[in-house]
């Protein structure tokens, strides 16, 4: 994985150079193409760093680092499917130029444990991208992914990454929204409908999270534990849509006078950005009658 210094310092000699070393240049062809997939939006990455630099983020505690780094994603388009780059492997990618509800926590997340842990470049995110997104920390095959919210929270507690909150926060109650989407519409996943072998594996994941005993906290009880949350904390927006557990993700951001809001890359038609949404947390989920609660991860330090 190339800078984008280095990108364009490696670039000037391959404009020189190139009719004398056409093998170097094809190689090198090949690794700008593989560099511009993983990871879009070099000049975003570089304003954040050069802030997060000049400002210490760095030296702040995990969330409200995220908080910095989340403010600084505020107005980014909404843009579904980033993640869907190839039909036949999976690649693990950065687009900073435009998130979902899922990348604009994960590239917060991930921006700030790269800041924390001393790393600077493009390729440092990524190594911190593919430690959160990938079941195990390991980058395979599509079935790799944490497709599924809750399953995201449960490897990344393993992995020391986050705190599942919901079981030790007034009125939690048991989940028992079933998960089921993937593998019973197969063909509205592009790596799915083009290898149907891994179906099997997409099939026994999906039993595994639904064996789990996970917690959540019903909209009615939100209130009761807003004064619990902390700025940085990843929230899981749960709903009774057949087959997923968690409609919608965000974070909970708190804003210069302390009252806590939820932060998300919204997808409504009228606001198709990243935004700090109005009001306190416990107001922010009235928006569809399929919404039933949330559950929320507490970022942890990196070791």
């Amino acid at each position: 994985m190339i800078s984008r210094r280095e990108f364009l310092g490696r670039a000037s000699v391959v404009t020189v150079g190139m009719l004398a070393a056409s093998a170097f240049s094809r190689a090198f062809a090949k690794e700008i193409v593989e560099h511009l997939t993983a990871f879009k939006g070099d000049h975003v990455f570089d304003r954040l760093l050069k802030k997060a630099l000049s400002q210490k983020w760095n030296e702040l505690p995990i969330g409200e680092c995220m908080t910095h780094v989340a403010m600084e994603f505020q107005g980014t388009p909404y843009v579904g499917f980033t993640l869907e780059l190839d039909k036949d492997r999976e690649i693990c990618s950065v687009n900073l130029t435009g998130l979902d509800c899922v990348t604009f926590f994960e590239d917060t997340l991930d921006f700030s444990r790269m800041l924390k842990t001393g790393g600077r470049t493009p390729a440092a995110m990524l190594e911190q991208i593919t430690l959160t997104r990938y079941r195990g920390g390991k980058l395979g095959d599509f079935t790799s992914r944490l497709h599924y919210t809750t399953d995201w929270m449960y490897d990344n507690e393993k992995k020391g990454v986050v705190k599942v909150l919901a079981p030790e926060l007034p009125g939690a109650e048991k989940f028992m929204q079933p998960v089921g989407i993937m593998s019973e519409k197969p063909e509205n996943y592009r790596q799915l409908k083009a290898h149907p072998e891994l179906m099997p594996i997409i099939k026994k994941q999906e039993d595994e999270i639904n064996a789990r005993q996970t917690m959540f906290i019903p909209l009615d009880k939100l209130e009761g534990v807003q004064p619990l949350l902390k700025t940085g904390d990843i929230v899981g927006v749960a709903t009774t849509e057949e087959g997923i557990d968690i409609a919608h993700t965000g974070l909970v951001i708190a804003d210069q006078s302390g009252m806590l809001h939820f932060m998300d890359a919204s997808s409504a038609p009228r606001n198709m950005k990243v935004t700090l949404e109005k009001g306190p947390i416990a107001k922010a989920f009235n928006w569809s009658s399929r919404l039933t609660g949330a559950v929320f991860a507490r970022p942890l330090e990196p070791a």
